[in-house]
């Protein structure tokens, strides 16, 4: 073949780099934009926080804004005048502090009322410059740790110790030993063969440990060590270990009707037991679990003023910024062509950034308002006011395209007088009714829930009786739909929902 040149017109769309990077940020979340904001603050050096919008309290800060002048006019006198106007700022500082300190606070109080003494920084400050105090408060005593500090108090021969020791590692977080006897017997070793009668008279002993029901192997002898420790005299014990050791499986699925037949007790008497072992713990090493708390910080505030409904942003979830006037004047003074490059391109990079961010905010306020217009009926009336809504729908009325809004809404929270809210949370699904209408799946799910708390304990209603309730209200919904959304709010089946009156 004989090589040629050929020219072909095309189209091709491509993403700017401002484009990607407003789309970035559009789709982070509150907490991953204050990061972003922090990171771009370090690295570019055109951009900084307009703290001048805010006022400052006290004559130190302006004293601080003097000697910082004072400093750059120093930097380009010289050195004998630098000197001569650093001994004058250090005495009018001397002076004005001794004029301006009061002879007696205005206070009620003495200092040694607020403060306990002289804190010095080394106090709180480690040898590695970590702060001792958060290091103390994030160290959480763990499950494992609390039995080896009580095996470590226990008085135990060479061998137990060490069979005690496998016992403690084998239990999970929920505090239940979940290595048999016989491989713990194993895993010993040693110069003779550990029986099996050896390890259970240990492991009775570990399991008169804290946190009590630790090491059992089943559920039935956890609760049996917690009624074990129960005062004789305690009305309904002994029936409450007779149902614990051998009628579980019957309170687990809420036959109560086979329970008072075999147990030979009436409807009362055996409310009284379920109660009494009802109020054992399943998980006795649960306390000792790692608890995080996820903060939600809500993108946007909806209060009610004169009977309308206001969105505003929250103005906390990022500071504004600006380009640093004083190192972009330095662009047109710069003679060294690498640095004037380098500033010219930090300066293009944050007029970027801030544009980007202003966008996200426009759009996230967009977005909201129509989100709260729509969903008006919801602010005033509840969950089962609320109307079937989709991307789409927002996508078309903002004309902007559905993956904006699905970037939008995740991660963005609302914060409204009924709680706060994601904002995909106002997007649902509908369901046709019989006169015609839709019906929102968020509003079923509402009127779901509030048919099972109304609902007979004793005979609770079942999924298809959910369905013929909702069809008198001319909801038709099939009974797998009701299920699955009884399963979405984490309801039990009618089954396990039975309770004794």
């Amino acid at each position: 073949m004989k090589p040629s040149l050929q020219i072909r017109l095309g189209q091709q769309i491509t993403m700017t780099p401002q484009l990607q990077q407003a789309i970035r940020l559009l789709q982070l979340s509150t907490l991953e934009l204050q990061v972003e904001i922090q990171q771009a603050l370090d690295s570019n050096i055109m951009l900084e926080v307009a703290e001048d919008e805010y006022e400052t309290d006290g004559e130190d800060d302006e004293q601080e804004l003097d000697f910082s002048q004072d400093a750059v006019e120093i930097s380009e006198n010289s050195k004998e005048e630098s000197d001569k106007s650093s001994d004058n700022a250090e005495n009018t500082e001397s002076e004005t502090l001794a004029t301006d300190i009061p002879q007696e606070l205005g206070v009620d109080s003495d200092w040694e009322d607020v403060y306990d003494g002289n804190v010095t920084p080394h106090e709180y400050n480690g040898e590695d410059g970590k702060d001792s105090i958060n290091e103390q408060s994030s160290t959480i005593e763990t499950l494992q740790s609390h039995l080896q500090w009580q095996l470590f108090l226990t008085p135990f021969s060479t061998l137990d110790r060490a069979i005690a020791t496998a016992i403690v590692e084998a239990i999970d977080g929920d505090g239940y030993l979940q290595t048999s006897l016989e491989d713990i017997a194993k895993s010993i070793g040693g110069n003779r063969r550990v029986k099996i009668r050896e390890v259970e008279i240990v492991l009775h002993r570990v399991q008169q440990f804290d946190p009590i029901g630790i090491g059992a192997r089943d559920l039935s002898e956890c609760l049996l060590l917690q009624l074990k420790t129960y005062d004789l005299n305690t009305p309904w014990l002994k029936e409450a270990k007779s149902l614990v050791r051998k009628y579980l499986g019957l309170l687990g699925s809420h036959d109560y009707v086979q329970l008072t037949r075999r147990m030979l007790l009436t409807s009362q008497e055996l409310r009284e037991v379920v109660e009494l072992v009802q109020s054992l713990n399943p998980r006795p090493g649960e306390q000792f679990e790692p608890q995080e708390t996820a903060y939600i910080v809500p993108d946007v505030f909806v209060k009610k003023i004169n009977e309308q409904w206001k969105i505003d942003l929250n103005p906390e979830i990022s500071p504004k910024l600006r380009v640093n006037s004083y190192y972009a004047g330095l662009i047109s003074q710069l003679k060294n062509r690498e640095d004037n490059i380098s500033l010219k391109t930090h300066l293009q990079e944050a007029r970027w950034f801030i544009k980007s961010l202003k966008s996200r905010h426009e759009t996230l306020l967009r977005v909201a308002t129509c989100i709260v217009k729509r969903q008006s009926a919801f602010f005033d009336y509840g969950e089962e006011a609320m109307k079937p809504l989709v991307l789409h729908d927002i996508a078309g009325e903002l004309e902007m395209h559905e993956s904006t809004i699905s970037r939008v809404t995740t991660q963005k929270y609302l914060h409204t007088p009924r709680g706060i809210f994601e904002l995909k949370y106002f997007f649902s699904s509908h369901v046709s009714t019989s006169t015609g209408g839709e019906y929102s799946s968020i509003a079923i799910r509402a009127i779901i829930k509030k048919l099972v708390a109304a609902e007979n304990v004793t005979k609770p209603l079942s999924d298809s009786k959910i369905a013929a309730l909702l069809l008198e209200r001319g909801i038709n919904v099939a009974r797998r739909t009701v299920a699955k959304y009884r399963e979405a709010m984490i309801i039990p089946p009618s089954n396990e929902r039975k309770r004794l009156t």
